[in-house]
């Protein structure tokens, strides 16, 4: 995979993926992969804004944005960004919210392009975690955790 910038986070690095002015990817990368500096001044922008959001959990983000998405994925991401910073919701009050089903909600979480951005990890399972990024394995779920202990200890 082609990035435009690795940045390292506080649990690992993030593979940062653009095209022209507008990011179009982070991916979790393994933590042997090392940091890189951005390719280019919008590389450099996004890995600012999300050095901030590190830093302050309620930073604001204010980046252009362009990724393929279905309708339903589009309107779940959308309700997804207006969870505000330090709450959370279940996949099946999204779902009601949206007037889908848990299941379809969950699968828009895990093929959003752009974790972290787009707050897919303030979304929670009814009587737990649930997952992060189509999975369950502990190394991922140990990022959601961080992300919301991170949220909810300053936001």
């Amino acid at each position: 995979m082609n990035y435009q910038a690795k940045l390292s986070a506080p649990f690992g690095i993030l593979g940062i993926r653009c095209e022209d002015d507008a990011l179009t990817g982070i991916d979790f990368l393994p933590l042997t992969d090392s940091p890189e500096p951005a390719s280019c001044l919008f590389a450099e922008a996004v890995c600012g804004q999300l050095t901030r959001y590190f830093d302050n959990p309620d930073a604001q983000f204010s980046l252009a944005l362009k990724y393929p998405s279905t309708a339903h994925q589009q309107r779940v991401w959308q309700a997804i960004s207006a969870i505000p910073c330090g709450q959370t919701r279940s996949y099946g009050e999204l779902a009601r919210q949206l007037h889908s089903g848990a299941q379809a909600v969950g699968q828009a979480c895990g093929a959003n392009p752009i974790p972290v951005i787009i707050p897919c990890h303030r979304v929670v399972g009814r009587t737990g975690l649930g997952g992060f990024m189509h999975n369950t394995g502990n190394t991922m779920l140990d990022i959601k955790r961080w992300l919301l202990a991170h949220e909810a200890n300053q936001c």
